[in-house]
């Protein structure tokens, strides 16, 4: 293992051979494309301006690509480039290296769009996007190429299985009665907790989206397709001001980490993350004019 990393941090060094600082400038704003903030920007659109349902099922995959991310990281602790040569830390991350997180995320994301982008351009994001973010991860020094395929292979496996399966899984749970489903997220929320007893916010932000989202089909029926451009701009506006207030606000109010509430207070202001953008804002654009409700068939 020794060697295969150790050969990583020559590619490392070879790759930062060209770097000049307009380079890595460009390289620090690309690699925000596989980034959590990243997503957390074009999650909402798709759930408040474009499908619902869509929104819903994209993020719920997504989500669990990352819970697996940082259970195998924190599994398998290995070190980034810069752990064992600091000279080529051009950034640096907080957690383990393996698998890439960047790479997985961006491979799961583009691959579960590709179909609504249609061929050929939704098939070329979903290979080009990934390999472009991952070579940004070892330019600035903090994945070795292991960590790239890692990260790859479980984005794309992940994203492709629910292309394969997902369907069918969104079939069952629709018909499931709605206090069955709240158990359901419960239980599953729970389970990420035992697996992964390091973060909170995974399981906090699965069990607010997928419960406030069984809520909001069941009794509000939200329809995010409706409406021109610029209604679609100011449900956008407003349903951000509320995530930014929820997600901030809620981090001043957290006690610091280390103290004993702190864990319990993160999974809950992620939850109300992810009730706030799966059944608050719609809610809400329901209230004030800027939504309507999707009309049924029959």
């Amino acid at each position: 293992m020794d060697e295969i990393l150790n050969q990583g941090l020559e590619l490392v060094r070879s790759v930062q051979s060209i770097a000049s600082p307009g380079l890595t400038v460009a390289m620090k704003a690309l690699t925000l494309a596989g980034s959590e903030y990243f997503y957390l920007l074009v999650l909402p659109v798709l759930f408040w301006c474009m499908d619902e349902r869509f929104g819903l099922r994209f993020g719920l995959v997504l989500l669990f690509s990352t819970f697996v991310n940082l259970s195998l990281k924190n599994a398998l602790a290995q070190p980034r480039p810069f752990n064992l040569d600091p000279s080529v830390g051009m950034a640096h991350e907080a957690t383990y290296g393996f698998p890439s997180n960047h790479a997985q995320g961006s491979a799961a994301f583009w691959t579960l769009l590709a179909p609504r982008i249609g061929k050929p351009w939704g098939l070329a994001l979903a290979i080009l996007v990934p390999l472009a973010v991952g070579f940004t991860r070892i330019y600035l020094g903090v994945h070795f190429p292991t960590d790239l395929l890692g990260g790859w292979a479980l984005g794309w496996g992940i994203a492709l299985g629910w292309l394969a399966l997902g369907r069918r899984i969104g079939n069952f749970l629709a018909a499931v009665p709605l206090r069955f489903k709240v158990i359901i997220a419960a239980v599953v929320a729970l389970g990420m907790n035992a697996l992964n007893m390091r973060d909170t916010s995974i399981p906090g932000v699965f069990f607010g989206t997928a419960v406030g989202a069984a809520f909001m089909f069941e009794r509000i029926g939200f329809d995010a397709s409706e409406g021109r451009l610029a209604r679609k701009l100011a449900r956008f506006a407003l349903g951000a001001a509320g995530l930014c207030l929820i997600y901030f606000g809620g981090k001043l109010l957290s006690p610091p980490e280390g103290e004993a509430l702190h864990a319990l207070a993160r999974f809950v202001r992620y939850a109300l993350v992810g009730a706030w953008v799966s059944l608050g804002a719609p809610w809400l654009f329901l209230k004030t004019g800027l939504g309507k409700k999707r009309e049924t068939a029959g």
